[in-house]
């Protein structure tokens, strides 16, 4: 097993909100739970998975379809019946909400955009940072990325209780969205301008990709600005939330009019 992998069944069983058996997994929907993942038992189905599937449809959760195992590496009970479910620790919210929340403040709106942050650790200080530095909200896509988890909540030392978090489906589209709704969005990447020479003013994104891969190719395409942090030591590379951190405060520098 990679170590990738490993990590990831880790994260899964201390991170996160974990239901195994079908009835608990039913009853996590019909009682109006986001769930996060739903892992199913490859070749599993009855009328029970049948309705379980029908739900995450509903609810557009992500189905990964695994071994037995897998589940029964993930499992802390040993009794999953081939279904699990991970729950967020914390509700999401709707991008209206983070325009809800600049409209209420009379700013602006200043958003984070995060592509495939997968470290729970790296998002809950960029949650952290978001809302120190007077940003109203971060988005976060379905897929490849950390969700809502309790590693992710206590990282966040109760910013999550005031920045709102989205959930999308596609980043590309929904920066197109946002872009009709007078946005303009800069993209964290070494190549670009120096972040001291971009106009990070008016509504703004700050897109901050991956801590391996960085931005992705479609998503980089949507931005306005790439743009760079000026760098002097013997390395080329910072961690994606101090990174976050340092975009985030050349914004408030520039509206503050520093």
């Amino acid at each position: 097993m990679s170590y990738k992998k490993e990590n990831e069944e880790k994260n899964i069983t201390e991170d996160s909100h974990l239901i195994e058996g079908r009835n608990p997994v039913l009853e996590a929907y019909r009682s109006g739970k986001t769930v996060d993942k739903l892992y199913v038992q490859n070749g599993l189905k009855d009328g029970v998975i049948s309705s379980i599937l029908r739900d995450a449809k509903k609810n557009d959760t992500v189905v990964n379809f695994v071994s037995k195992e897998k589940l029964d590496r993930m499992s802390e009970t040993g009794k999953h019946q081939g279904v699990m479910a991970i729950c967020s620790a914390y509700q999401y919210s709707d991008i209206e909400d983070i325009f809800k929340n600049a409209e209420k403040k009379g700013e602006q709106p200043f958003v984070f955009i995060l592509d495939e942050i997968e470290d729970p650790h790296n998002l809950g200080a960029i949650i952290r940072t978001a809302n120190l530095c007077g940003a109203h909200g971060v988005i976060i896509p379905k897929r490849r990325a950390a969700g809502l988890t309790a590693t992710v909540v206590k990282a966040s030392a109760g910013a999550i209780n005031y920045t709102p978090v989205a959930k999308v489906t596609n980043l590309a589209q929904t920066i197109d969205e946002l872009k009709k709704r007078g946005m303009w969005f800069a993209c964290a990447d070494m190549g670009g301008e120096i972040m001291y020479d971009v106009n990070l003013t008016g509504p703004i994104g700050i897109v901050i990709g991956n801590e391996g891969s960085g931005v992705g190719r479609l998503v980089k395409e949507k931005c306005d600005y790439i743009v760079s942090i000026p760098m002097m030591g013997d390395i080329d590379s910072l961690n994606a939330s101090v990174a976050a951190g340092v975009l985030a405060y050349e914004v408030l520098r520039q509206r503050l009019g520093r």
